[in-house]
Parts: C-alpha cells; structure tokens; sequence
C-alpha cells in the first residue's frame, strides 16, 4: 500500500503548496509504515518531478496526455482514481487548492472516501483511529474531524506544513495512462485565458503578497505597490472595493469573496481591514499594516503597523530593500 500525493504543476515547474502536500504524504506514510507515490498533474518535466524525492516520495506517475496540461474536473479526478487504483492507495493527499477543492469531493463520492479539507497538522492515528486538525470558520477556530472508512482524502490547507528537503534523493519517473477518452475532457473549458500576476507570480502561490486598497486613491498610483512587490519578489493583490471599480483586475482580489492567500508577509497599504478580506488573508504567517488612521480595524490582525501615509511610507520602505539587497 501507498498513500497517492497528487502534485499539481504549471509551466513545468511543481508548485510550493504541492512540495508541502508532498512533505506531508510523505509523513503520512512514514507513519504508517507505506511509501509515498504521487501523480502529477499539469504540464510537468520529468526532472523536476524526479526532485520529488527530496520531500520523501519514492515514485512519480506521469500521464503524457496533452490535453492534461490545463485542468479539466472529469480528466484529473478520473486520473487520480485511476493511480489510486494502481498504487492500491487508501489515502489520497492534495493542496486545498481551487484544483483540490474540485477534484476532491469528486474523487470523494467516486471512491466512496471520507474527505477532511482545510488540514493544518498531520494525523492522529492512537487507538486505530485517524483524526486531522483541519480549519473551521475562515481560521477562526479549529475542528479534529475522525475520518471513517478504508479510503481517506485529505486537502492541506497552504503554509501549514513546512516543505522538507532532503538534497540528492529523487524519485522515480513512471509512465503512466489512465486511459483518457474524449469523453473524460466533455467539460474541458471552450477557451482558457492565462493572466499573468504583476511580476510572474502566482498569487495562491506566492510566499509574499503586497496588497492595495482604496487609501491608493485611484490605479494611477499603483506603481508604488509593484514597485514593492519587485523589490521583494511578492505579488501584488487588491481589496474587493479596488476591484469593484476596476483599478485592478478581479483575479487580484483577496479576501473572504476573491481568492485565499497564506503568504509567508502580506504587507496591506491603504486597506481599512473590513472582515471579508480579514477572512482571505488572516492566515498569512506575518501581516504588515501601512495606513494613516490609528484605528483601523486591521491594526488588530497585524503583527506590525505602521501609522503613516502610504505616500510617503511605501517609497522609502521600497528604497530600503534595495539598499539592503
């Protein structure tokens, strides 16, 4: 038996939260005395899934299949089921990710398999039973959720889990077909339209997040924001009301509406800190707050503020990471 650690790629690279979701698998293996196998999904290169083996996975299956390198619900789950088949995985770990969220409610009712999403710790196994801690109430609280069953899937929440790195070990690189037909990509989407963040940086992916709100009175001053995130290699994101009047595009809202981000810093400029985007953020490692009024709300969820005018803040802080690096 294995546990089946799906591993999700872009533009030939593995992505950070996958190393996480690998490091844990791995774990999770380790503890029940099984290997670690993951399936990769995405366009991946055979070379940087054979460098799975520094977060402990022994074996990769790869399934060629071009049309595998956007996603497509029906394909991945059917993929997924299809390596689990093969590995004789009674576990299967994945990102909580929007790929995650999708395929793993599927995979859940396919496989008849219990599913616990939002997982910050590895699992309890004392007395035969098998317990994870996952998220509950926008991180507001936690719940320790028994999984039940001979088959469990388990969603890990980004950040939670420290990705290991054991350097020279590598994984083997197996072929793999789960027998894809046409009608497995029937849901395939007619048209998929890549946008690019500021910087080449994924937002759900990112390690640093910089973040706008209305305090940067109007998009013609956004150049401070990416001015910063270049300086530190962060992405850039907005607050919903940013959005709303198009100072930026949609896809760089966070919050409780837009997308979830768990960077290492999310450093918020000119945002008041309402509960929807506190919602979307709050479980970033470190927050920043910059805003000129004392008692906004977001000074509360920061680890440090800075009272001041983000016109004046943000370009001396952008000269001292330079001046540093």
């Amino acid at each position: 038996m294995s546990v089946l650690v799906v591993v999700e790629c872009d533009g030939g690279e593995v992505k950070k939260s996958s190393l996480e979701v690998a490091s844990y698998g791995s774990q999770v293996a380790q503890m029940l005395g099984a290997t670690a196998t993951a399936v990769a999904v995405g366009e991946a290169t055979e070379a940087n899934l054979a460098q799975l083996g520094e977060q402990g996975i022994t074996k990769v299956l790869y399934d060629a299949e071009p049309r595998l390198k956007d996603f497509v619900n029906g394909a991945y789950t059917k993929l997924i089921a299809a390596a689990a088949q093969k590995e004789d995985s009674k576990i299967i770990v994945l990102a909580n990710s929007n790929i995650g969220a999708s395929v793993g409610s599927r995979l859940s009712v396919r496989l008849q398999a219990s599913l616990a999403t939002n997982v910050v710790e590895l699992p309890k196994t004392d007395g035969g039973n098998f317990v994870v801690k996952r998220g509950a109430f926008s991180g507001k609280a936690f719940a320790d959720v028994k999984l039940e069953g001979e088959r469990k899937i388990i969603a890990v929440k980004k950040n939670s889990i420290e990705a290991l790195h054991e350097a020279g070990k590598t994984a083997q690189v197996e072929s793999f077909s789960a027998q894809l037909t046409d009608a497995d990509f029937a849901d395939a989407p007619k048209q998929v339209v890549m946008q690019d963040q500021a910087g080449g940086i994924l937002l759900p992916e990112a390690d640093k997040v910089v973040s706008g709100g209305r305090g940067m009175k109007g998009p013609e001053n956004w150049s401070l924001i990416e001015d910063l995130a270049k300086a530190i290699g962060a992405a850039t994101a907005c607050s919903k009301p940013v959005s709303d009047v198009d100072w930026r595009p949609h896809h760089e809202h966070v919050g409780q509406t837009g997308i979830t981000v768990s960077p290492n810093l999310y450093i918020a400029c000119g945002i008041s800190g309402a509960i929807q985007h506190l919602a979307g953020v709050n479980s970033s490692k470190v927050i920043v707050v910059i805003n000129k009024d004392p008692e906004a709300p977001f000074f509360k969820a920061a680890d440090y503020g800075i009272v001041g005018d983000v016109f004046d803040v943000l370009p001396k802080l952008t000269q001292a990471v330079k001046e540093l690096g």
